[in-house]
């Protein structure tokens, strides 16, 4: 994989993430109803699924999508990790292992 197919698969990921995080940062702060459509986290999550999609549309043009599409699970453990530390979630350590597993699939995958 190219410095420049890795750049783009973990951006999207990242972009991914930060959406994730950002709905569940709006989610928290309004009640579901006609107001969640215009939170201003859940625009910033629902900008950042968009610009997440157009790069990923240029990491499949350079990676072949059995090499890019396990690497989306980077997105699981960086969620857990995040949503631990910014929004206060437990992080139990069975997940924590799960977690580990993920990781060591991602990086068998890459070598691959």
């Amino acid at each position: 994989m190219s410095l420049l197919s890795a750049f783009y698969i973990f951006l999207a990921v990242l972009l991914g993430t930060a959406a994730q995080l950002f709905l569940k940062a709006g989610t928290n702060a309004t009640p579901v109803g006609p107001g969640l459509a215009l939170e201003p986290r859940i625009l910033a999550g629902v900008g950042c699924y968009a610009v997440s999609l157009i790069v990923w549309i240029l990491a499949l043009s350079k990676t072949p999508v059995s090499v890019a599409y396990p690497m989306v699970s980077i997105g699981f453990a960086l969620n857990a990790l995040l949503a631990w530390w910014l929004l206060g979630e437990a992080v139990t350590p069975m997940r924590m292992l799960g977690i580990g597993v993920i990781i060591v699939g991602v990086f068998l995958v890459a070598r691959s």
